[in-house]
């Protein structure tokens, strides 16, 4: 890891000076401040501007995945996240209720708190999701990022930049003194949001269409503790005769600190005016939801946003890349919105590193919209696609063709009746509940990620079938593209997942005892390619053992066998098992993920 900055005071360069570094980056939301991270933790140079003052106002994006936890521990900062998080345990008892001092209408385990779930969640990962606004996070990112390395420059607006063979000049302005000036890098980074100006510069392709449906934010304090201690959530959601509904499909009241910090989502019809919101009425919207017509409430902000469904289907334009919202822009529904941008860092970061030293091939970087443009595709439609699945709800309970607030609490009310009609509705709700799960417990949309690209040697395997339904079930594999699997190895001493034994500044070969002939394979290779590359012998005797066996069911390779892992975790190549020459085999596997045709 590099050293530390050396503290001194940030100064601001003259109008007449051209600021140089290797890759700037254009925000410094989840995407950019991990960008900005994770290439200061790799040594490599970089700025990153903002035009706001500081980072996120608001609580915004705050559900935090297994995979993004996991960068989080590679890079070293998992213990400071963990520190200011709502842990696992306080996230999963999901509430539909018609206020929350009001009747239930059910509630689910959520984020793989459930008895049934929780294995899952658990043999899937070293670490498990957690609640942690994005307000908290973006701090953590851009001061580790500054402690390594990154010149932070907020008040810096992206003004437009012109790109050719050997880099890119952006033009910036200094909000605070009206100053324009270049910064002149290698690569640049848009990681500038929903509205992205770097996207809309480079003229990215997209799909879909913005501002589908309006929500706004309330931001309050009440402490209603007594109602969400015994059933403890991140998320209650207010099925309201009367209220409107539209937005994200009800409205929303969600955990910011429990249990006095909260943030409401509320609808309103986006082809209509904005509603003016003062404090009045604001406060009037939570003691409806709450159901508590009296209770003291201190807000603390107001904001309106638009629902998406775009999604950009090219990531990058010669030297220019887009990553997070600017290129995936959906509702927060199954959490993706933050996570899927921290990853699209993970995957873009070591890339720019190899290339800048050298050691790969540009052509290296098409394969960052080979890989993370389905993903941003199908995180899209499945964050609408949950948005939408509330009309399911809606259907079980009765509400869709009432037309007034009685009809609407008859039908609600109805659920308890000892009739067949009622009998019918408590069923559909059964049911409607159940398909909720492909919002809250999608696990295999949160970790199922598979790459395939010229960074990827396939061995003409395919992925296996899924024996469970593959958006709530993660299914490991090391097929070549397939995120590394977790089990837990080390010493007799020392617990560590397998993740933990591959670098993010570098590859690492997993092998067995019968496999010892890779390590010479893999030091000649690193010494000829002038690569990072580590080797691991996984068993009884060597310094990493698989204290469990699960190893040994996940592996998919004989003891002999060989997984080349990528930086980012995946799965680069495989042998099934030793063959002749595992030194030219290893080289031709690792020039191939390089771009390099020769050595």
């Amino acid at each position: 890891m590099p050293a530390f900055n050396d503290g001194q005071e940030e100064t601001r360069p003259p109008a007449d000076q051209q600021v140089e570094t290797d890759v700037l980056i254009v925000g410094s939301g989840p995407a950019g401040s991990a960008a900005a991270l994770l290439l200061a933790t790799l040594g490599i140079p970089n700025i990153m501007i903002t035009k706001y003052r500081w980072t996120a106002n608001t609580p915004r994006a705050h559900i935090t995945n297994q995979r993004s936890m996991e960068v989080f521990r590679d890079l070293g900062i998992e213990e400071q996240v963990l520190a200011d998080a709502t842990p696992h345990a306080l996230m999963g008892d999901t509430v539909f209720c018609t206020s929350i001092a009001g009747e239930e209408i059910g509630r689910i385990r959520t984020w793989g708190t459930g008895a049934d779930r929780e294995g899952d969640y658990k043999s899937a990962s070293p670490c498990l999701p957690v609640d942690i606004p994005q307000t908290y996070l973006e701090p953590i990112l851009v001061r580790n990022a500054t402690q390594r390395g990154t010149q932070a420059r907020f008040s810096t607006e992206y003004l437009s930049h012109q790109q050719d063979s050997d880099g890119v000049t952006v033009q910036v302005l200094d909000r605070l003194t009206g100053t324009e000036y270049e910064i002149r890098a290698k690569y640049l980074i848009g990681a500038d949001g929903a509205r992205s100006k770097v996207a809309a510069d480079i003229d990215l392709p997209f799909e879909g269409a913005m501002d589908i449906a309006g929500s706004m934010n309330i931001t309050f304090k009440a402490d209603i503790a007594a109602y969400c201690e015994g059933r403890p959530s991140v998320l209650y959601w207010v099925i309201q005769p009367g209220s409107n509904i539209g937005g994200i499909g009800a409205g929303l009241v969600r955990m910011v600190r429990p249990w006095n910090e909260w943030l409401i989502v509320w609808g309103y019809d986006i082809n209509q005016p904005p509603p003016d919101i003062d404090d009045a009425a604001a406060t009037q919207i939570v003691r409806n939801l709450l159901g508590m017509p009296d209770i003291d409430v201190e807000i603390t902000g107001t904001s309106l946003w638009g629902n998406n469904e775009m999604f950009a289907t090219r990531l990058q334009s010669g030297r220019v890349f887009c990553a997070g919202d600017a290129v995936h822009r959906h509702p927060p529904s199954n959490g993706l919105g933050s996570n899927t941008s921290i990853q699209d860092a993970y995957n873009l970061a070591w890339k720019l590193a190899a290339v800048l030293r050298g050691q790969a091939d540009p052509s290296l970087l098409d394969s960052y919209t080979a890989e993370r443009a389905p993903v941003a595709e199908r995180i899209v439609r499945r964050a609408n696609t949950s948005s939408r699945e509330f009309s399911h709800l809606f259907d079980a309970l009765g509400l869709t063709g009432a037309a007034t607030e009685a009809e609407m609490t008859a039908a609600i009310e109805e659920r308890k009746a000892n009739t067949g009609a009622g009998a019918a509705k408590r069923a559909d709700l059964v049911s409607a509940m159940e398909r909720k799960n492909y919002e809250f417990n999608a696990h295999g949309v949160e970790l199922g990620q598979f790459y395939e690209s010229t960074a990827i040697v396939g061995d003409g395997s395919t992925r296996p079938d899924p024996t469970r339904d593959p958006d709530l079930f993660h299914q490991p594999s090391t097929v070549p593209g397939s995120h590394l699997p977790h089990a837990w190895v080390g010493d007799n001493v020392t617990t560590r997942s397998t993740l933990d034994v591959c670098g993010y500044d570098r590859f690492t070969l997993l092998t067995g005892v019968a496999g010892d002939a890779w390590q010479e394979a893999a030091a000649k290779v690193a010494a000829e390619l002038d690569v990072p590359l580590d080797s691991v012998v996984i068993g009884p005797g060597r310094e990493v053992t698989d204290l469990y066996y699960d190893w040994s069911r996940l592996r998919e390779v004989e003891e002999s066998g060989a997984l080349l892992i990528r930086p980012d975790k995946h799965v680069a190549w495989r042998a099934t098992s030793l063959p002749d020459d595992p030194q030219s085999a290893l080289r031709t596997a690792l020039t191939s993920v390089l771009g390099r045709t020769t050595v």
